[in-house]
């Protein structure tokens, strides 16, 4: 016999509002300075983080209806921003990670948007080798390095055709 403590926490996804912007700024700079100064440097991480980049970059998707919240038990532990055919960001707090809502998430961003679109895209940085390995885990399909300022980034697609 199973007691309500043996069943896992129920995981969700809704969309962002105005109200979580605080809460999702802050998984967005814990998620940088945990898991990009590896492949990015102390330097670029404190420099993207300390001028405000981060929080900016989170803050207009909840009004435009374009971030989501992935939530266990209530809580924030995840996010992602669906900006057209692209998931332009998805984060889990690091203290979540190799729990599986990496792939939940994935899989809400990928129902969402292969709905409304026949090809879908995300960029990671070519460095990001935990990100890379978890696409093509996944089933995206590596295209060409992206050209552009800053680090080597790479474009990942999906379509419907590939279920």
């Amino acid at each position: 016999m199973t007691t309500g403590q043996d069943r896992p926490a129920p995981i969700t996804v809704r969309p962002a509002t105005p109200e979580d912007l605080g809460t999702l700024q802050a998984l967005a700079r814990r998620t940088i300075d945990a898991r990009y100064r590896a492949f990015l440097g102390d330097e670029a991480v404190d420099r993207f983080v300390g001028s405000g980049a981060s929080d900016a970059h989170v803050k207009d998707h909840p009004e435009r209806g374009g971030a989501h919240c992935l939530r266990r038990s209530g809580r924030i532990v995840g996010l992602s921003v669906l900006d057209g055919p692209t998931v332009d960001l998805m984060m889990v707090d690091p203290e979540h990670h190799r729990e599986g809502l990496g792939r939940f998430l994935l899989r809400h961003a990928e129902e969402t948007l292969l709905a409304r679109y026949a090809t879908i895209r995300l960029e990671t940085f070519t460095a990001n080798t935990t990100a890379v390995s978890f696409y093509e885990a996944c089933g995206w399909r590596r295209g060409e390095p992206l050209e552009g300022e800053g680090p080597d980034r790479v474009e990942y697609t999906r379509s419907r055709a590939e279920g």
